[in-house]
């Protein structure tokens, strides 16, 4: 074996040797004199830094426009060109260490060529990450003095080879997951998931994606503080296969313990219970935690809620979860400014008191006022029970263009509600009353109805839904105030599916997928033809959310002298095709949609007679919710309208 420095050297040689080679480089840090400067060395005078140190002008008074022309012609020390497969190139492009160092205007051939070395193993490298790891990769460095940009071109010139694919996947458990029997489907659950399959291709950003995703569902339920003991993969680069290995340890199993409130000042901590409605004593659910939290948030009662699970406090089977609270003030006053395609401008005034004297309940206030209807209401409702149900009581006052005639109405209500995750059910005694004016307006008419409402959210997004269905039924049983008093009921229901085409093995191929949006709305009012009941309890379609096309409740029952009335029968189908936008392989944010809506409102079954609405649009997913733009023909008016809205609600 040759050692590099004999025992037996004196002490001093190694010490010369190593202050020769700091001295060395600190000479190249030095200005050269007469140097050309195409053999990368900086030629005597050039300014640096903006110093005012320039070489001496024969036009002495046009030093300082000859010292800018020269900072304005200065070219880069050298210029990169990949060349290969589109996506290997553009990817070197963007992450080759070798072009943060193209503008430096003192690197001579030397230094140029060591960069060219390092530049090599750094792509081979890089291409790693994407799955190659026998690239055939070939350097050039060109001379070019008379370009524009820089006077050396290195280019390098790519053959990626073949791409490595994953040949085998083994995902295994420590810790109490791996031997309880009640974990089992959720050990089957991180198997069948798992992202990167054999087979597929192997990258560095799938694989590191693969094991984050598990490690979510690992820690979304049950095992919060579970980790990634062991990863490792694997790769044969002659055969091109990786094997893949990956061990979590869940570490203890967790109950939700009791609901620690923190920040609360003004408003009732047990009300902020029953608000979340945790659940205790159950098996930890990441889910359910974000539910208790939205519930606060939304509740109007707190500015901020954060919710976290106390994995610190040494009792996983009765963990506490912190409640951080922000309270919000006791009243509020809110203006705020809108657009609807519907009904033009729109200004709104809100008052808020989250304890109304004496009955401690929560009231919200609003003045609404747009091209069509101005309105002025108040709801108030109480805390939730411990079972989630809360009693409240609203009245309202409206103005609105129905038809070809102005109503206005007047409305009170009160009852029990409860919202849950996915169901919101309600009953409540209600009173109607509407008065058309106009020419030959209808009669007024009031009534009183006792109601049930009920609403199933079965989305995969409520906010943006790709999958998944809604449905929603109100019944009500009434009796008829003005005129003959007659007894009556009313029922609507309305349902919503969005269906994905084609299918998909991976999160992203079903993400690209195009999908089926179907709409059905169906009501009908069963009463004596004498009977007058109030139109606000009839039935009116068209509009951004009906039938485009149309302008706002636009289609309704058509009487003899061709004026519109609201209809005790309605029929909506609305069918459309959404498609995700991909550019350059990549999905964007937009989509693109197609559509048929058809509606129809008559006082008799056999009179409906649906109005077609067909046209286009777009969806852009915004960061406050999906923006919805529709140009839509109307054939029975054989007129085109723009409909825009903001976000999506069932």
């Amino acid at each position: 074996m040759v050692r590099a420095v004999s025992v037996s050297s004196p002490a001093w040689w190694p010490a010369l040797f190593f202050s020769g080679v700091l001295l060395l480089q600190g000479c190249s840090l030095l200005p050269g004199k007469g140097k050309d400067p195409a053999e990368g060395q900086p030629v005597a005078g050039l300014v640096r830094g903006g110093s005012a140190d320039t070489a001496e002008s024969k036009d002495g008074g046009k030093d300082d426009d000859k010292a800018d022309k020269a900072r304005t012609d200065k070219r880069d020390a050298f210029t990169v060109d990949v060349r290969g497969p589109e996506d290997v190139r553009d990817y070197l492009k963007l992450h080759l260490e070798i072009q943060r160092y193209r503008e430096l205007d003192d690197l001579g051939a030397t230094e140029i060529s060591r960069l060219m070395v390092a530049a090599e193993a750094n792509a081979r490298e890089l291409l790693g990450t994407l799955g190659y790891f026998t690239p055939t990769l070939t350097l050039e460095l060109n001379e070019t003095p008379q370009g524009t940009k820089a006077p050396r071109e290195i280019v390098i010139t790519v053959s990626p080879g073949d791409i490595t694919k994953v040949s085998n996947v083994q995902i295994s458990y420590a810790g109490p997951i791996a031997d309880d029997a009640s974990a089992e489907a959720q050990r089957d659950s991180i198997r069948t998931n798992w992202a990167l399959r054999a087979g597929q291709p192997f990258t560095q950003q799938a694989w590191d994606e693969a094991k984050t995703t598990a490690l979510r569902s690992l820690t979304a339920k049950r095992f919060p503080t579970g980790n990634i003991e062991l990863s490792r993969a694997e790769v044969d680069a002659d055969r091109h296969e990786a094997r893949l290995n990956a061990t979590y340890q869940s570490g203890p199993a967790y109950k939700f313990g009791p609901l620690v409130l923190r920040g609360i000042q003004r408003y009732d901590p047990d009300g902020a219970r029953r608000i979340a409605r945790l659940p205790s004593g159950q098996d930890y659910d990441q889910q359910k935690l974000l539910d208790a939290q939205q519930r606060l948030a939304s509740s109007g009662y707190y500015d901020s809620v954060f919710l976290t699970l106390d994995t610190e406090s040494g009792n996983p089977l009765a963990a506490p979860v912190i409640a951080q609270l922000r309270e919000a003030p006791l009243q509020k006053v809110v203006a705020g400014v809108g657009f609807t395609t519907d009904n033009g401008p729109r200004l709104s005034l809100d008052h808020i008191h989250n304890q109304v004297p004496l009955l401690g309940w929560r009231a919200v206030s609003r003045l609404s006022l747009d091209r069509d209807i101005k309105s002025l209401s108040t709801e108030l409702k109480a805390i939730p029970d411990d079972r989630g149900w809360q009693w409240f009581t609203g009245a309202e006052l409206k103005s609105e263009q129905s038809g070809s005639y102005v109503v206005d109405s007047g409305r009170l209500r009160g009852g029990r509600s409860k919202a849950s995750d996915h169901i919101d059910r309600s009953y409540f005694l209600q009173y109607d009353y509407a008065q058309n004016r106009g020419i030959d307006a209808p009669p007024s008419a009031s009534a009183v109805t006792a109601n049930w409402g009920w609403t199933g959210r079965y989305f995969d997004d409520n906010a943006a839904p790709t999958r998944g269905y809604g449905l929603a039924l109100e019944v009500a049983a009434g009796y008829t105030l003005t005129g003959e008093q007659v007894p009556f009921t009313r029922t609507y229901a309305r349902w919503l599916g969005v269906v994905p085409l084609g299918s998909a093995d991976d999160k992203e191929s079903r993400a690209r997928r195009s999908r089926l949006q179907l709409r059905v709305e169906a009501g009908a009012v069963a009463a004596k033809d004498s009977a007058q009941i109030p139109s606000t309890l009839m039935f009116l379609t068209g509009g951004d959310t009906t039938v485009r096309g149309y302008s706002y409740k636009q289609i309704g029952t058509v009487r003899p002298d061709g004026q519109i009335v609201a209809g005790r029968y309605l029929g909506v189908m609305s069918a459309e095709w959404q498609r995700p936008f991909v550019y350059k392989d990549k999905l964007t944010a937009w989509e693109s949609v197609m559509f048929v809506d058809a509606g129809a409102v008559a006082d008799k079954p056999g009179e409906l007679k649906p109005k077609v609405g067909v046209g286009v649009g777009a969806r852009w997913r915004s960061p406050v919710g999906p923006v919805q733009a529709d140009l839509a023909y109307g054939v029975d008016t054989k007129k085109f309208r723009l409909h825009f809205r903001l976000g999506f609600t069932f």
